[in-house]
């Protein structure tokens, strides 16, 4: 379990909330808006009101004792630079600021944070990869050039084996894992014999994936 402070109860700065709550995290959020912070009580283990520019607030939460600190404003650009910079000026081990530019980025990286996040790019870039193509269900970028997809059975494979298929050596992909409903097996062997009700992860170069899905 790990400490951490959050600074921002918008959209975003919540819906963090909720999923570090769900991974049983110790949650201290602030907000300067007090119907922001009485809404996320229930998402959070304390809450507090108060501006995050103000020297003496940030010095008043220890953020020394967090292991990371979270900056999560989205609307004031102004008060999240001034929030990322104090906070690493009084100690923070570890922010994480929200950017909405590659301009806030490289700003938010030279005056403290240790590292950015772009909701709005990841999402859209997630949302164009989705729904670009009728076979893919999901979608994670591991490097510019590879990724894994979940991605429906080609009719082809139907009834037939990893090992019959030549999978990897025909399409310079490697299946992970196949699903079926709320089932996963994880690397399948090659005597697997594809359904189609089934869904599997494959992992490959995004050229190699792309060519793949063409089916």
């Amino acid at each position: 379990m790990k400490s951490v402070l959050l600074i921002g109860l918008g959209r975003f700065g919540r819906h963090m909330a909720a999923k570090l709550q769900e991974l049983h995290h110790e949650v201290l959020a602030v907000d300067k808006d007090e119907e922001r912070v009485n809404e996320a009580l229930d998402l959070v283990t304390h809450a507090q009101i108060g501006d995050s520019t103000n020297p003496a607030f940030i010095a008043s939460l220890g953020v020394r004792n967090f292991d990371m600190c979270v900056v999560a404003i989205g609307d004031d650009f102004q008060s999240s630079l001034e929030t990322t910079a104090l906070l690493k000026d009084m100690g923070a081990r570890f922010v994480l600021s929200r950017a909405a530019r590659d301009v806030h980025a490289k700003f938010l990286l030279r005056n403290g944070a240790d590292d950015v996040v772009y909701p709005e790019r990841q999402s859209a870039g997630w949302a164009a990869v989705r729904y670009s193509s009728d076979h893919i269900f999901d979608y994670i970028q591991l490097t510019p050039e590879h990724s894994i997809y979940e991605t429906a059975v080609p009719p082809s494979w139907v009834g037939k084996t990893i090992g019959e298929l030549g999978v990897r050596q025909r399409h310079k992909v490697n299946i992970l894992a196949t699903k079926r409903g709320e089932e996963l097996m994880p690397i399948p062997g090659g005597d697997h014999c594809f359904q189609a009700d089934e869904t599997i992860l494959i992992l490959g170069d995004n050229r190699d994936v792309q060519r793949f899905l063409n089916f």
